[in-house]
């Protein structure tokens, strides 16, 4: 990806064109600092474009079977499946994840979203249920406007598409213009396997382009993947034509390491789910909550195993930490660790910009004699960045994990899974993992609290892009 990447139309009813913007945004490669694309700034005129043809498709999209729409969906798949390496490529350059984890991560869930919600788009096209004399019915939504991050540009998208198509809807996708190539990449498969015009429509931007679906009228659901700042102004916003939201926004997700646990593998397993992605997600068990009397120890742990950790260059095999985003994002994480610091925190390692001369990398960094209380325990710091908190008894430690506005994902570690089942019960959040349990794409996550509401993936989140309709036959006459 050494030459820069003209992209600079927008994919509305079923044909690339030139947008209505006249302005261009720069994409950089992370890790090199170098433009790799220029992509259309796209404006409110694309989106009352965009959206008209979504608004013209949909009934005809809805009344094809189920088993139809997920004939799409898996010729979806397939051309993704046939495009792996290349579209790694592109996750490696556009987000700066390395190349070994970018692969599974980046390209190979969201080819299983597809895949998985093209099975379950066959599944609408069994009888509805009855209940006495009413049979309820689940329709399409309608018209779908989706916003998605930079962080996991392919997979939000997967989970966004593949859902809304597969359930009968029409969807205009605005990716965010930081990394918005694989978005790009998805509407060139699209249109390659002849999507009917209008169903899916890209049109790429920044906050006009955001402002502008999410108060469109014709606009019948909102789903947004982001911070919960902005995942309130789009609540806001949609609010002024009742338009349904969902929204998976931030978190703050602490992983409990009983005092039975296996202390190596449990501190291991919390790097690892700190760091994925240079910290840049947003289910990032960024708090470790321990036993007050193993402190020392799991401080000695993380010096011994953090190394594995070190920034490298994502494009070469066996690194497993690259850059953050952009220096935007590389300058925001730094000021949370220096105002820790000042606020009394204790480095135990990282804590400075990483020593590459170029690239926004920054080393993860862990963090002891934080109050629970801190900004770096409560705000959402979205980069490498641990944060090492004691506790007395589990009750103790319950107390402190549900001490935060989100409630997105967490952990818990014993020995004893019954006892780690009672403990994640009583957790305020959407997702927990037991042990060395990972992120299942086949179930849905979704927050509770400030970390939004609303289920992606799964069943489940085929259901946001559902309605319930009731109809009612006369009751049979008695006798």
């Amino acid at each position: 990806m050494s030459e820069v990447q003209n992209r600079s139309q927008i994919y509305v009813d079923g044909a690339w064109r030139d947008s209505a913007g006249t302005g261009r945004i720069e994409v950089l490669n992370p890790a090199t600092e170098q433009v790799i694309a220029e992509v259309s700034a796209g404006d409110a005129a694309d989106v009352q474009a965009a959206v008209a043809a979504a608004r013209a498709a949909q009934p005809a999209w809805a009344a094809l079977s189920g088993a139809e729409r997920g004939d799409f969906l898996g010729r979806i798949a397939k051309e993704i499946e046939a495009e792996f390496a290349d579209l790694t490529a592109v996750a490696v350059a556009d987000v700066g994840m390395p190349v070994d984890v970018a692969g599974p991560i980046q390209v190979g869930v969201p080819l299983f979203q597809f895949s998985n919600f093209a099975q379950l788009a066959a599944t609408l096209d069994e009888p509805p249920q009855e209940v006495g004399p009413s049979l309820v019915v689940e329709e399409p939504v309608g018209v779908v406007g989706a916003i998605t991050p930079w962080n996991f540009p392919f997979f939000q998208v997967s989970l966004k598409v593949g859902a809304a198509l597969a359930a009968g809807c029409t969807i205009v996708l605005k990716p965010s213009e930081v990394a918005p190539l694989l978005a790009y990449r998805l509407a060139d498969v699209v249109d390659r396997i002849g999507l009917p015009a209008g169903v899916f429509n890209l049109v790429s931007g920044g906050p006009e382009v955001g402002a502008a679906l999410s108060s469109h009228p014709d606009v019948d659901l909102l789903s947004f993947t982001g911070s919960t700042a902005t995942g309130k102004k789009i609540a806001v916003a949609a609010a002024e034509n009742t338009t349904r939201v969902a929204l998976e926004l931030g978190g703050k997700s602490a992983t409990i390491v009983l005092d039975d646990a296996d202390l190596q593998s449990a501190v291991a397993d919390a790097l690892g789910k700190c760091f994925l992605n240079s910290g840049q997600i947003c289910i990032a068990q960024s708090r470790l909550l321990v036993p007050a009397s193993k402190v020392a120890e799991v401080e000695a742990l993380v010096q011994a195993i953090a190394p594995a950790f070190t920034p490298g260059d994502p494009t070469q095999s066996g690194v497993v930490t690259g850059p953050l985003v952009s220096q935007a994002q590389r300058e925001k994480v730094l000021a949370h660790v220096e105002r820790a610091v000042a606020d009394g925190a204790r480095v135990v390692v990282g804590g400075t910009p990483a020593p590459q001369e170029t690239g926004f990398y920054v080393t993860p960094t862990v963090l002891t004699d934080v109050s629970p209380d801190s900004a770096i325990a409560q705000e959402e710091v979205f980069g490498p960045v641990l944060v090492i908190l004691p506790y007395e008894t589990d009750d103790d430690a319950v107390a402190i994990a549900n001490n935060s506005a989100y409630g997105l994902s967490g952990g818990v570690w014993s020995a004893d899974t019954d006892r780690a089942l009672a403990v994640a019960k009583r957790l305020q959040t959407g997702m927990v993992n037991i042990n060395s349990g990972q992120y299942n794409p086949a179930a849905p996550y979704g927050g509770y609290k400030a970390s939004g509401y609303g289920r992606e993936g799964g069943v489940e989140g085929l259901k946001e892009f559902l309605q319930t309709k009731t109809i009612n036959y006369p009751a049979p006459a008695e006798g």
